[in-house]
């Protein structure tokens, strides 16, 4: 399941993805306009910082800008800087591999493979998928052709989240 900091983080940045790039946004205006709590954002935005995702400025017209084009920003690279591996048990892991300590076999784990599957099938996914293209669906899911403009991320993405069973 997506952690709540990795939903904020991903949130955050397609927010400052919509935006204007060349002047920084203030932490404050990234919280109102992506539905974030301020002081949780701060830390999430300093490890994004630490990662190379986003730069900051400090000072009165200080803020955050995305370090990199939207185009190059994957959503595994932000979900790994905030919830680390992909894979859902260590044995599966591609970039945080760590031996289970109570598998006796793990090339004839069952287990071990399905979850290999499935690392690698979610990862494909999202490998491929940038803040460009979810900050591109926000605008198009809430009819606005003005990239950026007053993004409501949440009502946009509710609008294709399946229905909870």
């Amino acid at each position: 399941m997506l952690s709540q900091q990795s939903r904020y983080a991903l949130k955050a940045l397609i927010y400052l993805a919509g935006k204007d790039g060349s002047k920084p946004h203030p932490s404050a205006e990234i919280a109102a306009g992506a539905n974030i709590p301020r002081k949780f954002l701060e830390a999430i935005l300093l490890d994004l910082k630490l990662a190379g995702i986003v730069h900051s400025t400090r000072g009165k017209a200080g803020g955050y800008v995305l370090a990199r084009p939207a185009e190059q920003i994957s959503f595994t690279e932000v979900m790994r800087v905030t919830d680390g591996p992909l894979a859902l048990v260590h044995c599966a892991s591609q970039k945080f591999y760590r031996r289970c300590l109570d598998c006796t076999d793990e090339a004839a784990c069952a287990l071990r493979r399905i979850m290999i599957e499935a690392r690698t099938q979610l990862a494909a996914v999202l490998d491929h998928r940038t803040l460009a293209d979810a900050a591109g669906l926000v605008d198009i899911l809430a009819g606005d052709d003005t990239p950026g403009d007053d993004l409501d991320i949440d009502a946009a993405l509710d609008k294709v989240r399946p229905a909870a069973v």
